[in-house]
Formats: C-alpha cells, structure tokens, sequence
C-alpha cells in the first residue's frame, strides 16, 4: 500500500507551481537511487526543489505493489544562489550539480511535467531526445501543453521534454486533441 509519509512532497510545502521559485535552477546528478534521500535532505535545509514522482507497479516476495518513483531516475531539481548550491552537495548524496543555463526556458518545460504529473496522468519516462513533430494541446486540462509527438507502437504519444537532461516524459493524447506548432 502506497504511503505518503514515505515519499518526499514533490515541492515544498506552500509551493503551488515551480514557476513561482525565483534564483537559479540546479540538476542535481544523484548517486543511485538516493533521489528521495536527497529531496528528503533539501526539504530539511528549506531548498526549494522538485521531484517529479510516478507510480509504478513492482513485483517482490511473490506480490504486486505500487510504488512512487522518480520520474527522471538520478536528478532532482532545485533552485537558489551558491549557497544552496554548497548545501545540496554537503548533502554527500550528489555526484554532479548542472548548472541551468536558461532559466525561462527550463522552468517552462519544468512547469509542463508537472502540470501533467499534478493532472494524476500515467507518465513514463522517455529517455533520449526527442525528435519529431511539435504539437499542443487544444483542449481539456492539458490545453496550451506543448510537446513533441512520437508514435510508440501504434499509439500517439506526447513528450514533454527537459532538454538540460536529453530526457523527457511521454504520455497518451488522443491525436484529436492536438493541433501542430508550425
């Protein structure tokens, strides 16, 4: 069974949007698998951050589970000056910080993952870059999200990319509900 006590909140609390956090943005490369550990650790140093969950079903001890995991495996984004910067690496769970370059730009493909994580839609992680036709959504809760479309399998599928990271998540759009960027 699925408990919210044992997954980090995606932003901290009082953060509706992560459009709202101003300073620098930050990739922080984890060491594996210690991505809630790590927003866990901002979350107690009052670092602004994002960690992007999605519930998967795992098979151990013969039983079906879900589990919350992290969308991007390896990175949680947070955000301030190079103060914030030392904290999160005192934190001996990074390998890298990243730097982000634009600002706007990634706060904006940011904003778009987790309008669709809030929406409770089922994302998969989507692991290179996307190449392909851009498309936005027309209508229904996604309207104005846009994103490039990929066909996996005989089903449309929408990537909304983080393209710091060359990875992206998909999700299904009925094609109806797209019209294209050009």
């Amino acid at each position: 069974m699925l408990k919210a006590t044992d997954n980090p909140p995606a932003r901290p609390p009082g953060i509706a949007s992560v459009a709202e956090l101003a300073g620098d943005w930050w990739v922080g490369h984890t060491k594996s698998r210690a991505e809630k550990a790590f927003a866990w650790d901002l979350l107690a140093r009052d670092v602004p951050h994002y960690l992007p969950l999605a519930v998967r079903e795992a098979v151990w001890g013969g039983r079906k589970r879900k589990v919350w995991v992290p969308l991007f495996p390896g990175y949680v984004f947070f955000c301030g000056g190079e103060g914030v910067r030392y904290a999160a690496m005192t934190t001996n769970r990074l390998c890298q910080v990243i730097a982000v370059p634009r600002r706007e730009a990634f706060v904006e493909q940011l904003a778009a993952v987790e309008r669709a994580v809030d929406a409770g839609l089922t994302l998969e992680h989507y692991p290179f870059a996307v190449a392909g036709r851009r498309c936005r959504v027309r209508s229904g809760p996604l309207m104005g999200l846009a994103g490039t479309i990929v066909r996996d399998q005989d089903k449309s599928r929408l990537v909304l990319e983080v393209a710091i990271l060359g990875q992206g998540a998909a999700l299904e759009v009925a094609a109806d509900l797209l019209e294209p960027l050009d």
